[in-house]
């Protein structure tokens, strides 16, 4: 348990209930902030801290540790909390599901120092941890074929093991995996990628990627938009059981 957090409330009488009646998040989500590793969101934190009367650091020292681009912060916090995942993918495999070399190679372009392309691999593999842990969300993901077939790196071995990674998670009662097939005609995925998370208070929050950084979208009617298109795109793809046998036939012709 996260004593300090627990430690606070005592001190000043309040309870995850009254948290969360103050907070405007669902009581279970604000029983959440006492367990290890469970930081509220970046919207909520600076008010549970006032409300307990203790620095944001001082109830949860992990904030000073996290190794992701702060503007990528809260969508992290955001899958913490999640109960659900929907993501779609064009052109990688999902961070929640990349090994750490594919990890390296999408950032092999990118204008980083070794440090810091270390520090976003270590970040990107530590936010799997959601999809192992009691109770983690559901993670559906929806990916064109193309991410299984288009070479990251003239290193063969990189897609062998990331494709052997996927038939791994697919395999994990949180994990859905789903393929567009290459002979699809136009379909809404291509205008990008994008992940709709659900929480427990029943609202919904939307990450859309872009070239530079990403939106995080909660505009009911943006949202709603969204929604359409990910029921369109999940139409086109293959069930789960032919899926999974396609992830199996890319993976042994990286090998």
């Amino acid at each position: 348990m996260n004593h300090a957090v627990i430690e606070a409330m005592s001190a000043v009488g309040e309870t995850a209930d009254s948290l969360a009646d103050q907070i405007g998040v669902d009581p279970k989500t604000a029983a959440k902030w006492a367990n290890p590793g469970r930081i509220p969101q970046t919207r909520h934190r600076s008010k549970v801290a006032a409300l307990l009367g203790r620095e944001e650091t001082e109830l949860w020292p992990d904030v000073l540790k996290r190794r992701e681009p702060s503007w990528f912060r809260r969508w992290v916090d955001v899958e913490r909390e999640a109960v659900a995942l929907r993501a779609f993918q064009l052109a990688w495999v999902p961070g929640l599901l990349q090994t750490e070399a594919y990890a390296r190679a999408t950032l092999a372009w990118e204008a980083l120092t070794p440090a810091e392309t270390d520090e976003l691999v270590s970040a990107r593999i530590d936010r799997q941890a959601v999809l192992t842990r009691e109770r983690g969300p559901l993670f559906v993901a929806v990916l064109d074929q193309a991410v299984l077939e288009r070479p990251i790196t003239a290193d063969r071995s990189v897609m062998a093991a990331q494709l052997d990674r996927l038939v791994q998670c697919s395999e994990l009662p949180s994990v859905e995996l789903h393929v567009i097939p290459r002979e699809t005609m136009a379909y809404p995925g291509l205008n990008g990628p994008f992940t709709i998370a659900d929480l427990p208070d029943g609202t919904r929050v939307a990450h859309v990627d872009s070239q530079a950084h990403a939106q995080i979208i909660e505009q009911a009617s943006e949202l709603g938009t969204l929604e359409r298109r990910w029921e369109r795109i999940r139409s086109e793809a293959l069930p789960r059981g032919r899926s999974a046998e396609l992830l199996r036939e890319a993976a042994t012709s990286w090998t």
